[in-house]
């Protein structure tokens, strides 16, 4: 499992024009989910992502969790795309709809997040807070 991690001032998706989800200060989180992972990686993950000391301390260093802040996860199985060989990436390490939606919907559950929708062609739109972006891997 992978996780894109950006802290924002505020995000939100949208499918077809229309919002979906949308949120303030917090993190945007983009989820790709691979063939072996469980809902034990999904778990760990999550709790990574909470735990994460980005946020400004009274004295101005990133040193506080997540706390009360809100977390927008989409799922992007592009994360897993590979393209080390040729210009063309190829996405086999991605996991199939079928294994994927149920680790992003309990990944999303577990932080509490609002969600884009799975599978659909998203638009997201994001304001970065600092220079804050992080791989994450499960």
């Amino acid at each position: 499992m992978r996780a894109l991690v950006q802290r924002v001032t505020r995000a939100r998706v949208s499918v077809d024009g229309a919002v979906v989800s949308r949120i303030g200060p917090g993190l945007l989180v983009l989820l790709g989910v691979t063939h072996d992972d469980d809902e034990a990686t999904a778990d760990r993950l999550a709790d990574k992502v909470r735990a994460l000391r980005v946020f400004a301390d009274a004295d101005g260093r990133m040193n506080e969790p997540l706390g009360a802040r809100e977390v927008l996860v989409v799922s992007q199985f592009t994360l897993y795309g590979d393209a080390r060989r040729g210009n063309r990436p190829s996405y086999v390490a991605a996991a199939p709809a079928a294994l994927a939606e149920p680790l992003y919907e309990r990944f999303r559950t577990r932080l509490d997040a609002a969600g884009g929708v799975f599978g659909a062609d998203m638009a997201v739109e994001l304001v970065n807070d600092g220079p804050v972006t992080l791989l994450l891997e499960g």
